[in-house]
């Protein structure tokens, strides 16, 4: 482990992007790496927020509060799904370690600026993200790819629906709330002060 004690976060970022195992092995063990792999979140989140700019995207500053929260999230997820359900061994900050790093090949997506070539690098590097993290998720779980695979799907599907969830109370407070203010004014009073 001494060996890669004094690697840069760049060079981690590439080893990650490369789906090198030693360096997913390499972040997993480093508690000082935490930090980097949060760095590694927002270089990202900057990056699809200025690749986005042009379609009407996340703003520079939302982008990574947004970023930061989803991986904190997706993370917890993972841990619950990996460690607790399918057996896996590895604690929380394993995860935010190994799945921070994994989303090095985004720092691509700042390329989405470039109209119709933006696109494919886009999905190239969205696909690319999917690949690093399972390798993620399976060096920090310490199991199978196909372990990984079922984690990486459970926790998508848990992760729409508590977003959607989410949405779904967003929305009905959206309405809730100007439809009781609707009831409590007398149509006549409104129409008065139309005019």
């Amino acid at each position: 482990m001494t060996e890669y004690a004094h690697r840069s976060i760049v060079d981690r970022m590439r080893g990650a992007a490369l789906l090198d195992v030693a360096t997913y092995e390499e972040v997993e063990h480093d508690q000082q790496a935490t930090g980097q792999a949060a760095v590694v979140v927002v270089i990202v989140a900057v990056c699809a927020a200025i690749g986005a700019v042009w379609r009407g995207g996340p703003s520079i500053i939302m982008a990574p509060v947004g970023a930061i929260l989803s991986w904190l999230l997706w993370s917890a997820i993972t841990y619950v799904i990996g460690d607790k359900l399918l057996g896996g061994t590895a604690t929380w900050g394993e995860l935010l370690r190994t799945l921070g790093f994994a989303q090095a090949p985004g720092v691509l997506m700042i390329f989405g600026i470039i109209p119709i070539l933006g696109g494919l690098v886009r999905a190239v590097a969205a696909v690319w993200m999917l690949f690093t993290g399972v390798v993620a998720i399976r060096q920090a779980l310490d199991f199978s790819t196909g372990k990984a695979i079922a984690t990486a799907l459970l926790g998508w599907v848990a992760l729409v629906v508590a977003y959607a969830m989410l949405m779904m109370v967003v929305c009905l407070v959206a309405c809730v709330v100007p439809t009781q203010r609707a009831f409590r004014i007398e149509p006549t009073e409104a129409l008065r002060e139309e005019t």
